[in-house]
């Protein structure tokens, strides 16, 4: 039996400490982080560049010589022969193996393999800062989510102060009641008002729970898993450069000035079409037949070839690659534009932000001295219940707003910081 306790006493301590560790402190550092190596989004997109570097490899073969080789064996009913003086005359073995060797270098092609290979390494950078700006979507992400479970986890405070205090009032109000001070409507309104509060506590709750699972998600942790967040603060950028010198490094404009060089070796190749190839082939062609002396033929070639006529393909390739060039450089100026308004848009919300928290704290300070005035006026029969609820109201609203200002302007600050692609 002594055993036993002490069993059962270990047992009590490993899942208290199970319990603490599981309410980890988590930092907004510890969850991108997290981001980095588990979220989903990013563990299939990172594939991507992978994928854009094996085309480089294939562009660059095209600089290579190309070895191929070819072999079989041949069973026929008869072999082949010809007719001298009437007489038919074996030329080849019935059966018989052979095989062909053979090396094709091309030696100049006016920029066609130049062009393919640009337009891999363009790709390739292009997909490494495609992979960037989706990393800084999904931390932007992560941001607004950890500082909305906070906001959460705040207002779900203040729903706990509401109903503590509503609780109060309804107390208050019996005990008042009870002395035949006032009538009975002010505790029925009293309880109206506090399962009110219970209801916006509820809600509360539930918007922590689905903030957590959200984040878990985010971060790849497992749904259930909890912690304690720490309430991290962005700094504001000292300094406001122009717009076009502050987006000047995001990834996903980075991205797609590589889509107009890739576009831009496109149009390389289509041209290089109109021009021919220079190229140099040896190989050995063995073909197994005992009527010859020589049963393998080395050759070797410098040759010349050209498209003379292709239906016009060549030259609507080349006026689909220049469209394409068109569209890219087009698409690059829009999405600067965009990039621009996003930043000046975050700049400004974050500096309405600011303000906002300033007028909201002292909105606080207020509204909890206009409670605490009402409280005594209707202790002392001067206020009514009404008062004391709407006080109450007005001081969870005030709380909810200063909540709400000061998680925005940290989401505002990393909006910034993402417009500038530094998140």
């Amino acid at each position: 039996m002594k055993y036993l306790v002490w069993l059962l006493a270990a047992w009590g301590i490993i899942l208290s400490c199970a319990g603490w560790v599981k309410a980890e402190m988590l930092t907004l550092e510890n969850c991108l982080q997290l981001a980095r190596e588990h979220n989903p989004v990013l563990q299939q997109a990172a594939l991507r560049p992978q994928q854009a570097e094996a085309e480089i490899q294939r562009a660059r073969s095209g600089y290579l010589p190309r070895l191929d080789l070819e072999g079989g064996y041949t069973v026929q009913p008869e072999a082949q022969a010809v007719s001298i003086l009437n007489r038919a005359v074996p030329m080849q073995d019935a059966n018989y193996a052979h095989a062909t060797l053979k090396a094709h270098q091309t030696l100049y092609d006016f920029g066609r393999t130049g062009g393919r290979l640009s337009q891999a390494r363009a790709g390739y950078e292009a997909a490494q800062k495609d992979f960037a700006a989706l990393r800084q979507d999904v931390f932007l992400q992560i941001v607004i989510a950890y500082y909305r479970l906070l906001e959460s986890q705040r207002l779900l405070q203040a729903a706990d102060q509401e109903v503590d205090q509503m609780q109060e009032h309804l107390e208050r109000a019996r005990a008042l009641y009870e002395q035949g001070v006032v009538t009975r409507n002010d505790v029925l309104q009293a309880k109206v008002q506090l399962a009110s509060s219970r209801q916006l506590r509820l809600r509360r709750a539930n918007e922590v729970n689905n903030g957590w699972l959200e984040l878990n998600y985010l971060t790849g942790r497992e749904p259930g898993d909890e912690g304690v967040l720490q309430e991290a603060q962005l700094i504001m950028m000292g300094s406001e450069p122009p717009a076009a010198q502050a987006i000047a490094g995001r990834p996903d404009l980075e991205a797609q000035q590589q889509r107009v060089n890739a576009a831009a070796g496109q149009v390389r190749q289509s041209k290089a079409e109109y021009f021919p190839e220079l190229y140099v082939q040896g190989g050995v062609d063995y073909l197994e037949n005992s009527h010859y002396e020589e049963q393998a033929v080395f050759a070797a070639t410098v040759g010349l070839k050209i498209n003379l006529f292709s239906g016009g393909a060549t030259a609507a390739a080349h006026r689909k690659a220049m469209a394409s060039l068109t569209q890219e450089r087009r698409a690059l100026d829009a999405l600067t534009r965009q990039a621009e308004l996003e930043y000046r848009n975050a700049r400004n919300d974050s500096q309405v932000a600011k303000q906002r928290i300033a007028v909201t704290e002292e909105a606080i300070r207020q509204g909890e001295e206009n409670l605490r005035i009402n409280q005594l006026r209707y202790q002392e029969q001067v206020g009514t219940a009404t008062d004391v609820i709407d006080a109450q109201t007005l001081l969870t609203q005030v709380r909810s707003e200063y909540f709400q200002a000061l998680f925005e302007y940290q989401v505002a600050l990393a909006r910034v910081r993402k417009a500038t692609g530094s998140l």
